[in-house]
């Protein structure tokens, strides 16, 4: 995009962008996103941004963000997004013999554009009532958060998630979702404030559906948490091992305690359901005497059921990952350890792969994960080897944590370059490491 040159408050310190540092710049389209411009004639304004969801030209006044481009000659063009509603703010600017003014106006009188299922409305602040949006020092470590913090996880009381909500939040207020795009949509929809949810397993790896979640919603990942999973097997009061004919948990668990459950002599029928605490819930609900659970110690207490057998996963060192989830990034820092996670889809050219892992590598930044995941939009990509007729190929999306901040140049200048190798490229969030110790942690 055509620009002179950039005048920005970025996080409390005011620097000039020129054309090529804001080309490098990018890859923040997507990351700390949120505009507000202040545009006067006569003097070289700063551009404040708390997140940015585009570029402003000091010239022409334009705004590229995710919800499209303006072309306004008369003033500024806003954008927000509140839930599922596009309100549009527009400042209306006069002209005059010696240039442009700014109309004064009264917060409480400016008229916004509410788009709601297609239908536009004018209403003011007043009837809109909308919650009040993140501001910079909301935007704080996990551990500074009170107990007023409303916290999405998927499952019910007793799950592991709900255990790693209260662990990212002590004191918060976690809230259940049937769902883990449930629990998304109550961040985006103002039901609450961050959302917790799994990403990824030691034993049993990635948990694809969340990976794909963090793609088609707008949340920013502003923590992890690290979680010690230690499974039980419950069951009905004085059920015993004999009795039961099939063990029910969620799929991940199963597959974590199958070497334990057949050295136990459990050769029953598994099957798979939504939760491990839900597993609990349903025998108790329905005083199943021929199935048991495996599930967490406190979803024992909670819905009264016996342990059977302790510590049955495979694996002594379980551990599950967790990222935290906010409408707004926190700020990055460089004061203690940040990890950052993107996704991109490669440039079709040989070697891209390679080019855009050395873009990390020649900048001595370690990668903790590389992830592939198919296009669902381009599924396949069909070619021509050598004329030896048409081959299909898989398209794949791919996400990485490295280990750096946003606010370390190394990570700025190895984003831009990665630009040069992809044709998406999207900053998904940069956040402390959970560096906390795993040995010796008490289980659930």
């Amino acid at each position: 995009m055509a620009c002179d040159e950039l005048y920005c408050t970025f996080f409390g310190q005011t620097m000039q962008i020129s054309s090529a540092s804001l080309r490098m710049s990018s890859p923040f389209s997507d990351f700390a996103m949120r505009l507000s411009t202040l545009r006067r004639s006569g003097r070289k304004s700063p551009l404040r941004i708390g997140c940015m969801h585009g570029y402003s030209n000091r010239t022409n006044g334009r705004i590229t963000s995710q919800m499209g481009i303006e072309n306004n000659t008369h003033g500024e063009h806003h954008s927000y997004l509140y839930n599922q509603h596009l309100v549009q703010e527009r400042m209306s600017m006069e002209n005059s013999g010696d240039g442009q003014q700014q109309q004064q106006q009264d917060l409480a009188e400016r008229a916004y554009l509410v788009q709601v299922n297609g239908y536009d409305s004018l209403a003011t602040p007043k009837d809109l009532n909308l919650p009040r949006p993140l501001s910079i020092s909301d935007f704080a470590p996990a551990p500074m958060h009170g107990s007023t913090l409303r916290v999405a996880y998927q499952g019910v009381p007793g799950a592991y998630s709900e255990a790693a909500a209260c662990k990212a939040y002590p004191e918060c207020e976690p809230v259940p979702c049937e769902q883990f795009e449930a629990a998304f949509q109550a961040v985006e929809l103002w039901l609450a404030d961050r959302a917790v949810l799994p990403v990824e397993n030691s034993l049993g790896g990635s948990i694809h559906r969340n990976y794909d979640l963090l793609l088609r919603h707008r949340l920013h990942i502003v923590g992890e948490v690290q979680l010690p999973v230690h499974h039980c097997l419950l069951a009905m009061p004085g059920v015993s091992k004999a009795d039961l004919r099939r063990v029910i948990s969620h799929p991940q668990a199963l597959a974590q305690c199958e070497h334990t459950l057949t050295r136990l002599g459990l050769s029953v029928a598994r099957e798979a359901v939504d939760d491990t605490a839900g597993a609990a819930q349903f025998i108790a609900e329905n005083n199943l005497r021929d199935t048991a659970a495996i599930a967490s110690n406190r979803a024992a207490e909670i819905y009264g059921m016996n342990i059977l057998a302790n510590g049955i996963q495979d694996d002594a060192g379980n551990v599950t990952r967790f990222v935290m989830l906010a409408r707004e990034p926190i700020i990055p820092r460089v004061d203690r350890p940040f990890k950052t996670s993107i996704v991109f889809a490669k440039e079709e050219a040989t070697g891209s792969l390679f080019k855009v892992l050395s873009a990390f590598a020649f900048r001595d930044i370690n990668l903790t994960k590389i992830e592939s995941r198919p296009q669902r939009k381009k599924p396949l990509r069909i070619v021509d080897d050598n004329n030896s007729g048409k081959s299909q190929y898989f398209e794949y999306l791919f996400y990485i944590d490295f280990e750096a901040s946003m606010a370390d140049k190394r990570a700025q200048n190895a984003l831009a370059e990665l630009q040069e190798f992809t044709s998406f490229l999207r900053v998904l969030g940069s956040y402390p490491m959970d560096v906390t110790p795993l040995v010796g942690s008490p289980p659930l």
